[in-house]
């Protein structure tokens, strides 16, 4: 399963606002990603509910994946990794 490390930046970290954006970013790409604070159990990043409940405050490090092997391939990397351009740049 692919998966990516990333930083929240934004200041108010994903609520409101940044969390809105991110899930949108995450639903235009049509896969399945998760993301998950480091060494917690993953929620559905496609679910603004599941995201801003999570609690994923500023500075938090998480991680960002895709629950299924078939997803493996450079296309989903970079997808990740611009996921995590997102939540690392968000202000």
């Amino acid at each position: 399963m692919p998966l990516v490390r990333a930083r929240i930046a934004a200041a108010i970290g994903l609520h409101a606002r940044p969390a809105a954006d991110f899930v949108r970013a995450v639903t235009e790409t049509e896969l399945p990603v998760t993301i998950a604070k480091v060494g917690q159990e993953p929620v559905d990043a496609r679910s603004l509910l599941e995201v801003m409940t999570a609690d994923f405050t500023q500075g938090t490090d998480v991680v960002l994946g895709l629950d299924d092997d078939k997803y493996r391939s450079p296309a989903a990397q970079t997808t990740l990794e611009r996921l995590k351009e997102l939540l690392e740049t968000q202000r």
